[in-house]
């Protein structure tokens, strides 16, 4: 069975974004280099950057993300980002009106229910949890393995919080990896159980 794993791009404040949802320069770092990271030809990024996200990506079975992320983002026009297989949503709410009940979103009630979910669907690949309320929701009832962060260098000042809405002591080991790239530095540590 895969990890499960809390992954975002941050601020070095510690935000995924402003308070309006706009993540401002947070993302710069996926165009600021030289290599591709997709075949979509928009995301450039360093060759440490590729060489660090690509193997990750490459991982990832899931994507668990909330309700907020699903609307913001229109569903990702019923593709999960990045060639991922499958999104779970965790919602209260159904699926949109007029939802494709064919494309490969899971919708939710409890991020218990997520989580078997998706390690369902990925077998022995990697669950990936957005950070935010529900990454960190995750994080508190224990259910993550793994915290990986794409700190950039911007102070938001305030907004969406990377862990959520977490309000306890949280000890993470290691840094296991730390990876300087173009405007980014690459973060990746353990949940100390």
């Amino acid at each position: 069975m895969g990890n499960v794993v809390m992954n975002a791009s941050v601020s070095v404040d510690g935000f995924i974004a402003a308070d309006n949802d706009d993540p401002g320069p947070i993302f710069e770092w996926l165009i600021s280099g030289d290599v591709p990271l997709d075949d979509g030809g928009v995301l450039r990024v360093s060759r440490a950057s590729f060489d660090y996200v690509r193997p990750y990506w490459d991982e990832i079975g899931v994507t668990i993300a909330g309700r907020h992320a699903f609307d913001i983002t229109d569903g990702w026009d019923g593709k999960p980002p990045s060639g991922i297989d499958h999104v779970v949503v965790v919602s209260h709410r159904p699926a949109p009106e007029g939802w494709d009940h064919q494309a490969p979103f899971h919708f939710v009630d409890g991020i218990e229910t997520a989580v078997a979910k998706a390690r369902e669907l990925a077998g022995d690949r990697v669950v990936e949890v957005a950070a935010g309320d529900v990454g960190g929701q995750m994080l508190a009832a224990g259910l993550v393995d793994e915290v990986r962060m794409d700190v950039a260098p911007v102070v938001l000042g305030s907004g969406k919080r990377y862990f959520g809405s977490v309000d306890a002591q949280h000890l993470l080991d290691g840094p296991d990896a730390v990876v300087q790239g173009r405007r980014v530095l690459h973060l990746r540590y353990r949940v100390r159980r």
